[in-house]
């Protein structure tokens, strides 16, 4: 089948949504990667609250921050977080320090999880807390390997966050996800060459089997929603 035929799911992000040709592919696997502060997770929730106002359902799984501090970003956001929490949204948390109950949860609980609730959008934030737990970089990449192709085999589109690599904003923290998802986005901070202000910028750099922006346009982070402006260039 032609990719431009396959169904396309929108983040609901109307400048991103054009840079990728109307929204990433149903199924599929995409990695936001970005510094610190550049509005992971928002883009993510984003992507889950388009989905919700569809009717569809979501789970949000985070690694890092506590069940209630993301219904406060939600709530902070003046979505209808009372409509949708426990019906159709499903916000879990997970300790990554606990080796064993994490990769169980993760590898094998989630799976199952996804079809029970029927989520059509599945959020992990962030997979490099994941990749962390295996100190063995060979390790590191089989399990992930296999974590990715066991999600291939669910009815959803899944969208993992990432950090980057300490000493550079353009490769993941582990530099391994973006090689093994369908598409990469990345964020980060655009400095001027008379560092009179910091301009976030976002750019589709990977998207299997269609076409794509490769421009790089600059973002900001409103406060009921992401605003891409895919008009406008970064300076």
């Amino acid at each position: 089948m032609n990719g431009d035929d396959e169904q396309r799911v929108q983040f609901g992000i109307e400048g991103l949504d054009s840079m990728l040709s109307g929204g990433i592919f149903e199924g599929s696997i995409c990695s936001i990667v970005g510094t610190y502060g550049t509005g992971k997770t928002t883009f993510a929730l984003q992507f889950i609250y388009e989905g919700l106002k569809q009717g569809e359902k979501a789970i949000f799984i985070s690694l890092d921050e506590r069940t209630e501090m993301i219904h406060r970003d939600i709530l902070r956001r003046g979505w209808d977080l009372d409509t949708y929490l426990d019906k159709s949204l499903f916000v879990i948390k997970l300790d990554p320090t606990d080796f064993t109950v994490a990769v169980n949860q993760i590898k094998d609980e989630l799976p199952q999880l996804i079809r029970s609730v029927g989520a059509r959008r599945v959020v992990i934030d962030p997979i490099s807390l994941f990749e962390g737990i295996f100190t063995d970089e060979s390790t590191r990449r089989q399990e992930l390997f296999r974590f990715i192709e066991r999600m291939r085999d669910e009815d959803c589109t899944l969208i993992l966050t990432s950090e980057t690599l300490q000493n550079n904003p353009y490769a993941s923290k582990y530099s391994l996800i973006e090689y093994m998802v369908d598409t990469v986005i990345l964020l980060r901070y655009i400095r001027p060459s008379d560092l009179s202000e910091v301009h976030p910028a976002v750019e589709v750099v990977k998207m299997r089997g269609s076409n794509h922006s490769r421009e790089i346009k600059p973002y900001e982070i409103l406060k009921d929603r992401v605003q891409v402006y895919s008009e406008a260039n970064v300076f």
